[in-house]
């Protein structure tokens, strides 16, 4: 299951005492304009409104010192629980002189099984941001994308590049002839409005553009385009482009208010994942304790105490709740990122001997030559026919008319939909299962096929257009085949000459990507002997699993 929380880690120079008051003038403000009443807050829980309540407690010692907010509402029974926590955190020696923040914002369902609501940006977000001068590494983080002009670039690759990097860095473009501040106010801004203080946010100009890509040849944006760049950035590995997802102009421009809740789904899975700072992790669990009540006889105080143990025990059982199953969708992450693993590490293993063996067959290719005197013709490089790629997921569904044995089925939104997230690796993996699967139907129409796809590419008969027997399954997991949901979403749609219920069970797939939460598949069906098709009834992100 994807975060749901809302959780931002950002540092300031301010010192310790300065923070905590900025931070306590931003909270007050804050809830005066949610209609509370925080006046008189101190240590302890306050009631603030109704079914409202702050709790606050703070520390000072040898080992430093932090003050802690923390609200919580539960405007009905069936509502569950909103639950607001801000924690100022005077740094560790390492961190020279600086002071931590944290907020974080969750929902606690009333009832068990129930998802969590997904948390939005906080307000007291924005105002925090203009007022403590919040730094990520070398990074400012402010409430409103900042323009990065030609010169500034040298400095925008030094902050990606930066290993103390926390946040990812979101940058966007402008498209040719549309100006800069128009298009940053009624686009951009709209389009990151999910994203303070869960990233650093930045416009490039069109000259600072050109020079941006220029530097970082592997990991460009274009025009009118969103990247999302993810802490970590290799600059000279053209792999680690799979890491940092783009978002197209068209995706932008169909549905800014769509695309924004898309665009803000990395940077909060990745805030939610990634460990706290050393500061921030020793602050102590939180333990609310009720206030006394001095104008009250001891019956009226203890049952007020009785009332207030009562309630803090509730709270205590919810969390305890959301923390299991929060562990619970960690270790199904885990699950499916050992098996993506597996899955990889054959991969390269087939790969490699696939090199081998090709490396043995240049040399004694080239030995034969040798021996009938072809010295030359030994080491000139091959006339083979240069395969040439489509440029995007649209432009791959209109050139499927050049794979007469191929009949796509499926949704060409969902497949257009990927360009928003693709990388070029994606959109060639695509391509070279297609062009697999248009020459294994033409061998399967012709006889020469004797068995399946996956059999087909071990065999020598696929040399001409080869493509990975381990990105090639030809059946689901048994629990994805009994699953009346899942095995439903892999129902695809096939002519009703083929089936007379237009449907078939689409289990076998390509894998087109790995290592990402769209990786995209290629679901198919094979009907060469029949009709001589195959039948490509899905192209998109990866269908939902037991794992996903």
């Amino acid at each position: 299951m994807e975060p749901r929380g809302y959780r931002m880690v950002v540092s300031t120079e301010l010192n310790y005492v300065d923070t905590c008051a900025v931070a306590e003038r931003r909270l007050i403000e804050w809830l005066h304009d949610k209609g509370y009443d925080p006046s008189g807050v101190d240590e302890g829980r306050t009631e603030i409104g109704a079914h409202a309540v702050l709790d606050r407690d703070s520390e000072s010692g040898m080992n430093g010192a932090y003050s802690r907010w923390r609200m919580r509402e539960t405007p009905t029974a069936e509502s569950g629980t909103w639950q607001s926590t801000l924690v100022v955190r005077s740094g560790l020696p390492e961190d020279k002189g600086r002071t931590w923040v944290q907020v974080d914002i969750e929902h606690q369902p009333a009832d068990e099984g129930t998802f969590p609501k997904r948390a939005n940006t906080p307000n007291v977000v924005r105002s925090l941001l203009d007022s403590l001068e919040a730094r990520d590494g070398q990074a400012d983080v402010a409430a409103v994308p900042a323009f990065i002009e030609a010169d500034d670039v040298d400095d925008l690759l030094e902050e990606l590049c930066d290993i103390k990097r926390r946040l990812p860095v979101v940058i966007a473009t402008v498209p040719y002839g549309r100006n800069p501040d128009e298009w940053s106010r009624s686009v951009v801004e709209p389009l990151f409005r999910n994203l303070h203080g869960l990233a650093v946010l930045y416009v490039l100009t069109p000259e600072a553009q050109t020079r941006f890509n220029a530097a970082l040849e592997y990991h460009p944006v274009f025009g009118g385009g969103v990247r999302t760049y993810v802490p970590g950035l290799d600059p000279a590995w053209k792999p680690d482009a799979q890491r940092h997802p783009v978002m197209s102009r068209r995706t932008v421009e169909e549905n800014v208010r769509r695309a924004a809740s898309v665009l803000a789904a990395l940077p909060q899975r990745i805030s939610s994942r990634h460990t706290l700072p050393a500061a921030l992790l020793s602050v102590p669990r939180h333990r609310a304790r009720p206030r006394p009540k001095p104008d009250g006889t001891d019956v009226v105080q203890l049952r007020a105490d009785n009332a207030a143990l009562t309630a803090l025990l509730d709270e205590a059982e919810r969390a305890e709740a959301i923390r299991v199953d929060e562990i619970n969708d960690l270790y199904a992450e885990l699950a499916k990122t050992e098996r993506g693993s597996d899955e990889l590490r054959g991969e390269n293993e087939e790969l490699y001997d696939k090199v081998q063996e090709s490396q043995r067959l240049i040399s004694h290719l080239r030995e034969r030559l040798h021996s009938v005197g072809e010295f030359a013709a030994a080491y000139v490089p091959g006339d083979a026919p240069a395969i040439t790629y489509p440029t995007s997921f649209a432009d791959l569904l209109e050139r499927l008319g050049e794979l007469p044995f191929i009949s796509f089925t499926g949704s060409r939104k969902t497949a257009q939909s990927l360009d928003s997230q693709s990388v070029d690796n994606w959109l060639n993996v695509a391509w070279d299962g297609l062009l697999a699967l248009n020459h294994f139907a033409e061998a399967s129409a012709d006889g020469r096929a004797g068995g399946d796809f996956l059999s087909w590419c071990k065999s020598a008969e696929s040399s001409a257009f080869p493509f990975p027997a381990a990105k090639v399954a030809m059946r689901e997991s048994d629990t994805v085949a009994k699953s009346g949901k899942l095995r439903g979403e892999r129902m695809l749609p096939i002519p009703a000459t083929v089936d007379p219920s237009g449907r078939a069970f689409m289990q076998a797939h390509l894998k087109v990507g790995g290592g990402n939460t769209i990786a995209p598949r290629i679901h198919f069906y094979e009907d060469g002997p029949r009709s001589g098709k195959v039948y490509v009834g899905y192209l998109g992100p990866h269908l939902r699993n037991t794992l996903t």
